[in-house]
Formats: C-alpha cells, sequence, structure tokens
C-alpha cells in the first residue's frame, strides 16, 4: 500500500449520523405544529410551563422544520392523556379562560383596517417611508416593511426583508402567500384586518 509522502492530507468526509443530519428526516406540517401548540396549552394550564417557558416554546414549534424538531419541544414534558368525554367537554369549557393568558396575535381594535388597494396598479409596497404605496407611521415598521400584488388568483403578501417581521393570521410570512379578506395581517407591532371596506377607518394608498 502506497503512502502520501508530502501530500495534501486528503479531505475529510462528512459523516451523517456524526453531523446530527439524516436523510429520513419528515418535514412538519402546519397540522404538526398545532397539534405541538396543543399540547404546550395543555401543559400550561396543568401548571406545568411558566408563561415564559411557554413563550419561548411557542416560538420555537413555530420554527420548526422537521418533525423531530418539534418532538424535542415536547421531550421533557409527559405525553398527552387520553380525556373521558365529561373531562374533555369541561377542558373545552375551560379552555377560553387558558387563552386569555397565552401569548398570541395581537388583536386588531375595530377600526384599524387595511383596504385592498383599487385601481390598475397591481403592486404596492408598505412601509414607513413616505414613498411606499401604502404608508404605517408606526416606529416598529421598517421603512420598507412588505409588499402586495394582485393577481389572477387574488393577492399576495410578502415580507420585503423588514426587521421586525410581516404575519399573516399569527404566522411568519417569509415568501409570497396568499392574503383574503378579513385575514390579519401584522406588520411589526400594528395589526390590521385587511380588505374590509366600510367598517372604520381605513388605510389605503399613499397613507390615506
Amino acid at each position: 500500500m502506497e503512502g502520501n509522502p508530502g501530500g495534501a492530507a486528503p479531505a475529510e468526509r462528512s459523516h451523517p449520523l456524526r453531523d446530527g443530519w439524516r436523510a429520513d428526516r419528515v418535514r412538519a406540517s402546519d397540522a404538526d405544529r398545532d397539534d405541538a401548540i396543543s399540547q404546550l396549552r395543555e401543559q400550561y394550564a396543568e401548571g406545568r410551563l411558566t408563561h415564559d417557558t411557554l413563550s419561548h416554546r411557542l416560538e420555537s414549534a413555530l420554527q420548526a422544520r422537521y418533525q423531530d424538531d418539534l418532538a424535542q419541544v415536547l421531550a421533557d414534558l409527559p405525553p398527552r392523556r387520553r380525556l373521558g368525554a365529561t373531562v374533555q367537554a369541561c377542558w373545552q369549557r375551560g379552555r377560553a379562560a387558558v387563552a386569555s393568558l397565552i401569548p398570541g396575535p395581537p388583536r386588531p381594535a375595530p377600526d384599524r383596517v387595511l383596504i385592498f388597494p383599487s385601481g390598475d396598479q397591481s403592486r404596492f409596497t408598505i412601509g414607513r417611508d413616505g414613498g411606499c404605496d401604502m404608508v404605517l407611521p408606526d416606529p416598529t415598521v421598517s421603512r420598507w416593511h412588505a409588499g402586495l400584488k394582485r393577481e389572477a388568483s387574488g393577492w399576495m403578501l410578502d415580507d420585503l426583508g423588514s426587521t421586525n417581521g410581516t404575519r399573516l393570521n399569527g404566522w411568519r410570512v417569509r415568501a409570497w402567500v396568499p392574503v383574503r379578506d378579513g385575514d390579519l395581517v401584522s406588520f411589526g407591532a400594528v395589526t390590521y384586518v385587511i380588505g374590509r371596506p366600510g367598517h372604520g377607518g381605513g388605510l389605503s394608498q399613499a397613507g390615506g
């Protein structure tokens, strides 16, 4: 067997198991995330999680890409118990009270409405800068925060690399997503109901 005198050492190959990567990892669906969030809420209601711990784990669950990431969020918690019909009914009745303690997307004021723009223009910018098509004068909104475009199938929304993010019905927007009449859209810390003209003072083009 010949050596390699004076030669460069061969590059070390990555090892899937050693590096923590597996080809069989299963992506987490929205339903998987919703189930994990539901379990976290149950554990919080039973006093096993503090408010701060719940907030941290909810954020981790929302950002989880794979099912084993979600499993890690729940790993140190007892498994969900099967409830009888009577207990389940009582738990459902008490859930509304618990929900008030759980952080979630902020609810907008009744008169805070973002109206879909009219006219022939198909693309719009949303932000704090006066040059945006739709101006939001809030300090948590970036100068050029989000984009809105009209397509044949309906309206689409995307974040433009903002500092504090854009959320649609509580979910972080990272690519073009459909947005419909009645959706909750958050730009930074300010939240609007979108597409409901006639329900209070709305924001239209040019900050109107």
